[in-house]
């Protein structure tokens, strides 16, 4: 296997407060919870520890408030490894996550942005940090315009990108373009492609993006890329207590595989792996496996 590969994560980090239920209550309605858990978490920030964790050397960009919140979000970052030289702090306060998990370990999540609504592109000295990087890995929890600044960078200087369009939105073909690597759930793809059908929404997605990983959840993943067969992966059969950053934890575990030389299915699998490992235990970035944890689920 080749040296740590270098990633760069533009993209949020939130303080994840997260009530254990249960079922979810309805409109107007209030149900005892059972457990309380406040961890870091925030799409950008996931994928980072979740990339760094399996073996990445990572840099984060993005943005924290001067508030408490804030400094236990850069210290978290950094006790997983993370350079954290392009996390800036900015007035006011820091995101945070407002995240509700059921008894079958499902989410509902309100994201309320605080800082990451402040970075509006790519900053002084980002470009630099992306520049030569094995792959660059967005989401959608910045603004828009941030998330298209940091995509042409990334096409502009040839490094991958990879986006995770969540939350979902309309993706305008500024963004799209500069886009090597999509990777969205089935929801996010039926969403962007009207498509229901997951290999129906695969083709459709192909037609804007070169290169489509489809996450479906308890059903595995879809990839595809233009001129090729699609390839599908099983998920791996576990009890879920909490689904928080599954995602995350498949897509950053799936760019290092790939960084690495491992083909797209056997990425997958390196990803399945690990998201398996995450839905085990509570939390977002406190659920992450190390590298030695996924590479042991799979010789096993």
């Amino acid at each position: 296997m080749s040296a740590a590969p270098r990633i760069s994560v533009f993209g949020s980090v939130n303080m994840d407060l997260v009530a254990y239920v249960d079922r979810v209550p309805g409109s107007g309605e209030t149900v005892t919870g059972t457990a309380f858990r406040q961890v870091p978490g925030g799409k950008g920030a996931n994928q980072a520890v979740a990339a760094a964790r399996v073996g990445a050397e990572v840099a984060f960009l993005g943005a924290v408030g001067e508030d408490a919140f804030g400094e236990e979000l850069r210290a978290n970052l950094v006790d997983h490894g993370v350079d954290v030289s392009g996390l800036r702090t900015v007035p006011g306060v820091s995101g945070v996550a407002h995240i509700v998990v059921d008894g079958d370990g499902g989410n509902s999540i309100i994201v309320v942005p605080g800082a990451n609504g402040e970075v509006t592109g790519v900053a002084e000295g980002d470009a630099a940090t992306i520049e030569g990087g094995a792959a660059l890995l967005l989401q959608l929890e910045l603004p828009m315009k941030a998330v298209v600044s940091a995509a042409r960078t990334g096409r502009d200087l040839g490094v991958p990108v990879y986006l995770t369009p969540a939350p979902a939105r309309e993706l305008p073909d500024e963004l799209l373009s500069a886009v090597d690597v999509l990777v969205p759930n089935q929801h996010e793809a039926a969403a962007i492609t009207g498509r229901e059908d997951p290999y129906e929404a695969l083709t459709a997605l192909l037609e804007i993006v070169p290169e489509v990983l489809l996450t479906l959840g308890g059903d595995g993943s879809l990839h595809g890329r233009r001129g090729g067969e699609p390839v599908h992966v099983p998920a791996r059969r576990v009890k879920a207590v909490d689904t928080t950053a599954a995602g995350d934890t498949f897509c950053g575990s799936f760019a290092v595989a790939r960084a690495q030389g491992r083909g797209p299915e056997e990425a997958m699998r390196f990803a399945a792996a690990a998201a398996s490992l995450s839905v085990q235990r509570h939390g977002a970035s406190s659920s992450m496996p190390t590298r030695d944890e996924v590479e042991a689920l799979l010789e096993g």
